[in-house]
């Protein structure tokens, strides 16, 4: 075969593999990294375990390798470029931020992004990570939780970004950190349930103010798609080829424990934590901007998993397992789906 002959294999093998959404991807990502944390102790928070003194012994060293985990993920699910949108939560503060963009192998992509500083007793928050030439930032708002019935109880902000992507629409992105299931699922879960309140009365709002709202709902839900939260407050329904704009559709119903695997192992038991949701305007094929539903993926990769020898099968390699270093990623798998841009 003549050089000819190979450049034009190349090119026709190339074309024959480029993802089929429009002229060039975009794919967002949800994912919990678990416990990113610096090593420095911020003043008023519960965070002494992460420094190099404390029962961690979190130490640069294991740091810079988080860091470069993370980027690891976030290239890997990129594939043929990294994603548009990554939300994130555990993450502690903007040094970890800036470390992720500027100090690792994702500085190429000159992220930008945004955080909220909220009143999480632990310091983490969440954050969301954007390409500035394919998602064009308008405003952010980070939206407080007061719990009525407790005022002394703290949890992570929601995180609402709005901005424009190519087609000139614009998209408005919550990313959501839920309150966790401390104390018993059900416990525990009227506050999940008024969080989910606060982000629906959010989206509602939307709904009214923009003629064709673009939502795009995604996080740690601590809730499982047909929990009340989620399916009851939020109100986010199966997809389904006849959308209405105004409602919200949860995209991995569908795929909840599809293959006996979900985002978050507990014990035997998998669950499906970390979740996207978009409104029906999104799911409408003639717009030039919308979800492809069926690209909703568990990202599972083998280098993200290991053996579970406590309760067999595979489990998430972590950062750490119990007090013993894993030097793995998050006790979380990411998520992610692809839009369709109309050229």
């Amino acid at each position: 075969m003549n050089s000819n002959k190979i450049f034009i294999f190349c090119i026709l093998l190339c074309m024959l593999f480029l993802p089929a959404y429009g002229e060039t991807p975009f794919r967002v990502m949800f994912y919990n990294t678990e416990n990113f944390f610096d090593t420095e102790h911020d003043a008023n928070k519960n965070d002494r375990e992460f420094t190099p003194q404390g029962a961690r012994s979190w130490t640069n060293k294991r740091y810079y390798a988080k860091v470069n985990n993370i980027a690891k993920v976030i290239t890997a699910i990129g594939e043929w470029d990294t994603p548009v949108l990554i939300g994130m939560c555990e993450v502690e503060n903007d040094k970890v931020m800036r470390d992720l963009t500027l100090s690792s192998p994702l500085k190429k992509m000159e992220y930008r992004y945004i955080l909220t500083e909220s009143d999480d007793r632990r310091g983490i928050d969440v954050a969301l990570l954007y390409q500035r030439d394919r998602f064009k930032y308008l405003y952010h708002d980070c939206i407080n939780i007061n719990f009525p019935y407790n005022r002394r109880k703290k949890t992570r902000d929601v995180l609402h970004v709005a901005g424009q992507v190519i087609t000139g629409d614009t998209l408005d992105v919550f990313v959501c950190h839920f309150p966790s299931r401390r104390g018993g699922e059900l416990e525990s879960e009227p506050d999940r349930i008024y969080v989910a309140s606060v982000v629906r009365i959010k989206v509602d709002s939307l709904m009214q103010s923009r003629k064709n709202a673009n939502i795009l709902i995604m996080g740690d839900f601590n809730d499982e798609p047909l929990n009340k939260s989620i399916s009851k407050t939020l109100n986010a329904k199966p997809v389904t080829d006849k959308a209405n704009k105004n409602d919200l559709y949860n995209l991995f119903i569908s795929v909840q424990n599809k293959n006996g695997i979900g985002s978050y192992k507990f014990g035997r038991q998998w669950n499906f934590l970390d979740q996207i949701i978009v409104s029906g305007n999104l799911l409408n094929p003639n717009n030039r901007f919308h979800i492809l539903p069926e690209t909703a993926t568990i990202f599972q990769k083998p280098f993200l998993m290991t053996e579970d020898k406590s309760y067999g099968g595979k489990r998430p390699k972590k950062s750490f397992h119990g007090r013993k270093y894993e030097g793995g990623y998050s006790d979380h798998l990411p998520v992610y789906a692809d839009f369709y841009i109309k050229k």
